[in-house]
């Protein structure tokens, strides 16, 4: 017992020396650490409600999720900037809710309301909001890896200092659009002109197939070695080590120039798609073992351990973004759908 309790002791002082060292290294305060507390739980439980409406049959198309994976896209868009951009696939809520899109306007799109993020016309796959810097979630799997790489060429031509922080995913780095992009990536950065940040989520499956039965070299960070392109690994269900990862390198693109690759080793805790009720292709055990490696609950224990938070505080955290989450839902249902003429808005044809 007293072995124990001096194991559960040292362990909790771990995690108040991390968060307090990755913290005063950061700038960050109290309030900024509990407030990326409370995006990660706005992410969990807009998805949660996603889901469910999914499953309603409020929500047409397909719906993929972001939960399990939250600490990947916080600690990256914690280093975000003004000018900044961030290109993604599918699997892009909670991008869209980081950058400061209103949740409301979130869910109504996913409704394919007409006060949705793009007028009901994109969907879950399709979330834009350029405004905030969100270049677009995409549903064609490695089809928006060159468009991050040409963006990124673009901003430092015009010479901005702007960085492209480019999601993608363990499956789409086998797709021939990434090895171009890649490649071009690697040429143009040699003279600083591709500022592009390649962050893979390597969540352990492309769909239902398992990185092992889809690639015979299962390093995928190693992948960016054949363009010139230097990379590392981070531990992507510990938000404070992706903070730390993601403001060094960020800095690192945007003074160099140069393109950067970090593998994000992540999990998602739900089936790949809302539709996939059976997941057959992994075990509940497996399932489990990850979950007590929930990104969010990690973060509480580091929160609760160096005193920057108790659970009182935490609980009205989550009782407040569950009531953000029940208002977008009630928006996006009371809202109409789209008017015809939509249809011919926002098209690059004339209508003549």
């Amino acid at each position: 017992m007293a072995t124990t309790q001096r194991a559960g002791k040292k362990q909790r002082q771990t995690e108040q020396d991390g968060l307090t060292a990755v913290a005063e290294a950061l700038g960050f305060d109290e309030e900024t650490l509990r407030g990326l507390y409370r995006k990660m739980v706005l992410i969990r439980l807009f998805e949660d409600a996603a889901q469910r409406t999914f499953r309603q049959g409020k929500i047409g198309g397909y719906l993929h999720v972001y939960s399990g994976q939250e600490a990947v896209a916080t600690g990256f868009l914690a280093a975000f900037q003004e000018g900044d951009r961030a290109i993604t696939a599918y699997r892009d809520h909670a991008h869209a809710l980081l950058l400061g899109s209103d949740p409301k306007a979130v869910m109504a799109e996913l409704f394919g309301r007409g006060t949705g993020l793009v007028k009901g016309k994109g969907g879950s796959m399709h979330l834009f909001d350029v405004a905030n810097g969100l270049w677009g979630g995409y549903g064609i799997v490695g089809g928006h890896i060159p468009l991050g790489v040409g963006m990124a060429y673009a901003e430092r031509y015009w010479g901005s200092d702007a960085v492209v922080q480019l999601y993608l995913g363990d499956g789409a780095i086998h797709n021939a659009a990434y090895h171009e992009a890649a490649n071009l990536a690697g040429l143009w950065g040699r003279d600083g002109l591709n500022p592009t940040l390649f962050i893979l989520e390597n969540n352990q499956y492309g769909m239902g197939t398992s990185v092992e039965r889809a690639t015979a070299m299962t390093d995928l960070a190693a992948k960016f070695d054949s363009y010139a392109i230097e990379h590392e690994k981070v531990d992507g269900m510990d938000l404070v080590a992706v903070l730390a990862c993601a403001q060094r390198v960020t800095e690192r693109v945007r003074e160099t120039g140069k393109p950067y690759a970090v593998e994000a080793l992540t999990y998602r805790l739900v089936a790949h798609g809302a539709g996939d009720f059976f997941e057959k292709y992994r075990t509940k055990e497996e399932v489990r073992t990850w979950r007590e490696r929930d990104p969010i609950g990690l973060f509480e224990q580091k929160l609760l351990a160096a005193g920057v938070a108790d659970e009182q505080g935490l609980g009205a955290i989550r009782d407040e973004a569950k009531q953000i989450v029940d208002e977008a839902v009630r928006f996006a249902d009371e809202s109409p759908e789209p008017p015809l003429e939509e249809l011919h808005t926002d098209v690059y044809a004339d209508a003549e």
